[in-house]
């Protein structure tokens, strides 16, 4: 062991000396000496040390650091794409769909009676299974691989995904294959269940949709109108409304997606006001008045939809620069998505839950 020593005396430092041998050098016409003596660290019994490079290195979940060029490489077979699969939703190996069961046969593949590779069947119920079963890649005839592409390349996208892009960069046969798989996607994201929104909530509403020559922009007979709940630093909830937004909607939108301990922030709409009163609090603003923030200082909350706004306002560039329509039959898997990317912030192209339910009885041949 190599190390710097220096003189006590006058905290000068010295040069690079070994253990136990004498430093001496002279200042001001005095020699200073000195020995240091450096307990070597305790090694291990013998046997008990193993060498770096026989120790195993932690294998990686699927997802960690993932980029586009890595996927491709680790899933550019239809075999490959499937193990990786299987990897991400069986960690500990194969895991029987129906039952649960963990003793399970591996069915050897036969093209001529179109059986295909990836095949399982449980020793416990007899079911057979595959481990796209139950998920958005159920039954397809589009290799893994490319869903697999499609997944990261629009989850990783911070605005959208074109189905023509996609079909283009993947080469995917039709267009119509290409939107399916969008769509299968956006689905995929969308979330089931989720939890109240907590803390300050605000509540807006938007209206996807293009002009129409001759009318105002107050014109909206045209439009979608879609409602979404913001909670400040968190998550975001969307409803599309194939109607006009009325109070009742509102309030049935509310109920559904918001907690009662929450402060309600709004602007100054009608059909709010009622629901409002079931709340910690409802803050409104004056839109109409220019009146976008309010600082209230005996209770310290601010009132403001400056938040929703801005996610309509990022929702609506994302649609018209990369869709530039969408129809309103799809346009709550297009905000779907868009909740999905906003609760993400800087997505890494993981996270996606692909399993959406179990088969259903009779269901089992894949």
């Amino acid at each position: 062991m190599i190390i710097r020593l220096g003189c006590l005396c006058c905290k000068s430092v010295g040069l690079q000396t070994r253990p136990e041998q004498r430093l001496v050098h002279r200042k001001d016409g005095e020699t200073h000496v000195q020995t240091y003596h450096i307990k070597p660290p305790d090694k291990p019994p013998p046997g008990s040390r193993i060498k770096k490079k026989d120790q195993p290195e932690p294998d990686p979940m699927p997802g960690d650091d993932l980029t586009l060029m890595k996927l491709m490489r680790e899933c550019s077979t239809e075999e490959s794409a499937r193990k990786y699969i299987e990897k991400i939703f069986w960690p500990n190996g194969p895991v029987c769909l129906f039952c649960g069961g963990t003793k399970v046969y591996v069915l050897s593949a036969n093209p001529e009676k179109r059986m295909r590779p990836g095949r399982y069947k449980c020793a416990k119920c007899r079911k057979v299974f595959t481990v796209t079963m139950g998920t958005v890649m159920e039954d397809t005839k589009l290799p893994l691989h490319k869903w697999l592409w499609a997944f990261h390349i629009m989850c990783a996208s911070k605005t959208q995904v074109s189905a023509l892009q996609l079909q283009r960069q993947l080469e995917i046969a039709s267009y119509q294959t290409a939107m399916f798989v969008c769509h299968r996607a956006r689905f995929a994201v969308a979330e089931v269940a989720p939890q109240l929104l907590d803390g300050t909530v605000e509540v807006d509403e938007m209206y996807v949709g293009g002009k129409v020559r001759g009318k105002g922009e107050g014109y909206v007979d045209n439009k979608t109108p879609v409602i979404s709940a913001v909670e400040r630093g968190g998550k975001v909830r969307s409803q599309v409304v194939h109607d006009k937004v009325t109070g009742a909607i509102a309030k049935k939108f509310l109920d559904e997606n918001v907690a009662k301990t929450a402060h309600l922030n709004t602007d100054e709409a009608r059909i709010y006001i009622k629901p409002g009163k079931q709340y910690a609090s409802h803050d409104t603003v004056r839109h109409k008045a220019k009146e976008y923030v309010r600082l209230d200082r005996d209770t310290g909350r601010t009132a403001t939809t400056n938040t929703a706004e801005g996610y309509f306002g990022n929702t609506k560039n994302s649609i018209r620069g990369t869709h530039h329509h969408i129809s309103p039959q799809h346009t709550g898997l297009f905000m779907a998505e868009t909740d999905y990317k906003l609760q993400h912030a800087g997505y890494d192209g993981r996270g996606a839950d692909l399993r959406g339910h179990l088969p259903r009885e009779g269901q089992a041949n894949d």
